[in-house]
């Protein structure tokens, strides 16, 4: 017997008729349940991501409109092509800024204000 023969296992083996195993209606409905599976995995991170960051958000803007004048309101949103660059931008609506007036940009990910001085701003 030479190095070359075909293995015993494989004797009198046949490769098949070259179909695909799989029906493309089966390959469909496989692809569809790994990107169910992988976006079931993915979103839940990315919503409690920006969840956590609008709440931080909002934390840090009510300290610098509370800096400015504690009786007033804030708000914040989310703008990728914003004035003020993208990211979290924080505004008031107050007689003090001559209503609503934007207060600072926050960033992609939100922290605690800081002032030009470097000192932060308590809660």
């Amino acid at each position: 017997m030479s190095m070359y023969d075909d293995e015993p296992e494989l004797v009198g083996y046949d490769p098949g008729d070259g179909r695909p195993l799989r029906s493309p209606h089966m390959l469909l409905a496989m692809r569809i349940v790994v990107a169910l599976g992988i976006a079931g995995l993915i979103l839940p991170g990315v919503i409690g991501t920006v969840m956590i960051n609008a709440r931080d958000a909002a934390e840090s803007c009510k300290r610098w409109v509370g800096y400015e004048d504690p009786g007033d309101s804030s708000s914040v949103s989310f703008e990728l092509l914003g004035a003020h660059g993208s990211g979290w931008q924080c505004y008031t609506q107050s007689s003090s800024f001559g209503g609503t007036q934007f207060v600072a940009s926050l960033g992609w990910i939100p922290g605690p204000p800081v002032l030009p001085s470097g000192k932060f701003i308590p809660a």
